[in-house]
């Protein structure tokens, strides 16, 4: 006679009353581990166990920086239209309305403004999550006025870029960013305000071929990809291996691109420290 007899059959417990695990309650590392969001939000989104950097965004950063996550949005509603009338699959009307729904954000660039252990600071960041960071005219229109707003109250300017460059729907529109967002950089730097440039993962393409490397400070979070074109296309360019982890934050700071490599855990207090001794 069997030990175990099933006096009932099926599952009893109604779908309604089932106790499921809410989605985004837990991440899991490069290496397997499994960790809780609310620790890995206390840890600045640095994996403990092996200090892996969480691709985050504006959301993230504006939390970590800013004093009591207190800030003010500039340009909260500014949002894409489809100037080449451009359209494969789908329309970019249409790409532009499905990014919003599925982020909840506008586009792929957010400028905000507050204090940072008390220092003045705008902020202008990138999300990836929006047609992966890429560059189109709302954010470099963005970025030009966190730019003016800096000019306009004598402020300092950050720049977090996370992008996989120009955006192909706006064509030669985004690649105009490039130079707009330069020119209004050069007029901080007449002014005599600081520029800080933060690279994250991943950034690429025509954001590295200007803004991103222009500031008077470019910082890069530990094991960041920087870079232009892929490493594929350039070794079938040139036609040469590539050195190892040759487009790393680390390999670009021993070549002298990058000033210096920022754990995320310390980045609100290097940045005061850079603040002040910029500002004196």
């Amino acid at each position: 006679m069997a030990w175990f007899k099933r006096k009932e059959q099926g599952i009893q417990t109604p779908t309604s009353e089932k106790k499921d695990s809410p989605d985004g309650l837990w991440y899991k590392t490069n290496q397997g581990k499994i960790i809780h969001m609310q620790e890995l939000r206390e840890n600045a989104y640095v994996c403990p166990d092996d200090e892996f950097h969480v691709r985050i965004g504006s959301k993230e950063y504006f939390e970590i920086i800013f004093d009591q996550n207190k800030f003010e949005e500039l340009d909260a509603n500014m949002t894409s239209g489809n100037p080449l009338s451009f359209k494969d699959s789908k329309t970019y009307e249409d790409r532009i309305a499905a990014s919003q729904k599925k982020t909840d954000l506008k586009d792929a660039c957010r400028t905000a403004v507050g204090k940072v252990n008390g220092l003045d600071l705008v902020i202008s960041c990138m999300d990836f999550s929006f047609i992966g960071g890429s560059m189109g005219s709302v954010v470099g229109e963005k970025i030009a006025r966190g730019i003016d707003h800096a000019l306009a109250n004598k402020m300092p300017f950050l720049m977090i870029s996370k992008s996989g460059g120009a955006r192909m729907m706006e064509a030669g529109f985004s690649l105009m960013q490039m130079a707009k967002t330069s020119a209004k950089l050069a007029l901080l730097d007449e002014a005599g305000l600081p520029y800080i440039s933060l690279l994250t993962d991943p950034t690429t393409g025509g954001v590295t071929a200007s803004y991103a490397m222009l500031g008077d400070l470019n910082i890069a979070e530990p094991g960041a990809l920087i870079g232009f074109a892929g490493p594929r296309v350039i070794r079938e360019t040139i036609g040469k291996d590539l050195p190892k982890g040759f487009q790393s934050a680390e390999f670009l700071q021993e070549q002298g691109f990058v000033d210096m490599i920022v754990n995320r855990r310390e980045l609100k207090r290097k940045l005061t420290t850079i603040l002040k001794m910029l500002q004196n």
